[in-house]
């Protein structure tokens, strides 16, 4: 995944957008979630993840890359590209559970499968750039699942409230 073939361009947008795939659809699952309890809104709001976020963080990697004035025109579009299609398709594959499972056994699908991702991605992570694999995969992982935590409590939160 991380070979050294690989450009940095390539490297930076998949894991732009991985990470941002899994912690943001996991974020919006379980608040969606635990405000609604909704089946439909859990899956619309995924697709729109999926779309909307997928873009945006696409054209803010492509400003970023932009910005630093020092990548060919051909490196900032394949940072682009690659964190649109990274984001995208993972957000995109939570929605998988939750048309096929129960809503709640899908939320716990979908959160064990979103920090499978997140800990296979940091192993190669980890070991493409000599760190402690240890360490990578739990501060990553300890993130998402603060964001996690989260946006169950405000879910839970606006549900009483509405």
């Amino acid at each position: 995944m991380f070979q050294e073939s690989m450009s940095l361009s390539l490297k930076k947008g998949v894991s732009f957008g991985i990470t941002s795939g899994v912690i943001t659809t996991l974020g919006m699952i379980v608040g969606v979630n635990a405000s609604t309890s909704s089946r439909l809104a859990v899956i619309a709001a995924i697709v729109a993840i999926a779309i909307a976020d997928a873009f945006s963080d696409a054209v803010a990697m492509h400003v970023s890359e932009e910005s630093e004035g020092i990548h060919s025109r051909k490196d900032v579009w394949e940072a682009t590209l690659a964190t649109f299609l990274a984001k995208f398709i993972f957000a995109l594959t939570f929605v998988i559970p939750v048309w096929f499972l129960s809503l709640e056994i899908a939320v716990i699908v979908d959160i064990v499968w979103g920090l499978l991702i997140m800990t296979v991605f940091n192993i190669f992570l980890a070991r493409s750039q000599e760190e402690s694999v240890l360490k990578v995969v739990v501060e990553h992982i300890a993130i998402a699942i603060v964001v996690i935590s989260i946006t169950f409590i405000v879910g839970s939160f606006l549900s009483t409230i509405t």
